[in-house]
C-alpha cells in the first residue's frame, strides 16, 4: 500500500532575511549585482526546501529572476522565500526581494524569482517531499501557477538539452585554419 504524503503549510517553509547593500556588492551601474543577489536567494531558497522536505537539496534550475526595481548602495533588501509547488521529489520556491530606502522608509518590490530543487534522501536516492498547502491570498495565488510553470520547465529542459547536444566543448579560438 503507498504511503499518504503529509501536508505542510508554506509558512512552514517560510525564510525571512534582510541584509544591508554595501558598496562591494554592486555593479558598474551603482546598484546591486544580479549575481550577488541569484547567490542570497539560492541559499535562502536551500533553506525553505530543507524546512519544508527536512532532507538535503540540490538546485535543479532557476526558472525566473525579474529584477523589477534597482536596489540602490545603503538600501536594505529583506528577501522571503517560501515553497510554491511540489512534484514527487522536486521542490519549486518562490521567492521575493523586498527593497527599502533606509532613510526614507520607502519601500519597493525589487524582485520576483523561482527556483527549483531536487530533494535526496542521505542515500543518495530521490526523496518523496511533502505536499504544500498555501493559506494565505498571496500563497494561492502563487501556487496556483505551479503547474503551468512546472509544465513549461519541461518543455525547456528538453529543448535545453537539444541545445545542448549541438555545443562543442572545444573553442573555436584554438581551431587552426
Amino acid at each position: 500500500m503507498k504511503e499518504k504524503r503529509p501536508v505542510k503549510n508554506c509558512h512552514e517553509s517560510l525564510v525571512v532575511q534582510t541584509h544591508s547593500i554595501f558598496p562591494n556588492q554592486l555593479n558598474n551601474h551603482g546598484t546591486l549585482f544580479g549575481g550577488e543577489l541569484m547567490s542570497m536567494l539560492d541559499v535562502a531558497a536551500s533553506i525553505a526546501v530543507t524546512r519544508h522536505a527536512r532532507t538535503q537539496s540540490v538546485t535543479a534550475s532557476t526558472d525566473s529572476v525579474d529584477f523589477l526595481h534597482p536596489i540602490q548602495r545603503n538600501d536594505a533588501i529583506t528577501i522571503e522565500t517560501y515553497v510554491s509547488g511540489v512534484g514527487s521529489s522536486s521542490v519549486e520556491v518562490f521567492c521575493k526581494v523586498i527593497g527599502e530606502n533606509l532613510l526614507t522608509g520607502e519601500q519597493y518590490l525589487a524582485v520576483t524569482a523561482f527556483l527549483t530543487f531536487v530533494a535526496f534522501n542521505t542515500d543518495k536516492s530521490k526523496a518523496i517531499v511533502p505536499l504544500i498547502e498555501p493559506e494565505t491570498e498571496e500563497e494561492i495565488f502563487v501556487c496556483s501557477g505551479y503547474e503551468e510553470r512546472k509544465k513549461n520547465r519541461s518543455i525547456k529542459r528538453i529543448f535545453n538539452q537539444q541545445f545542448a547536444d549541438k555545443i562543442t566543448l572545444t573553442s573555436s579560438l584554438f581551431d587552426e585554419d
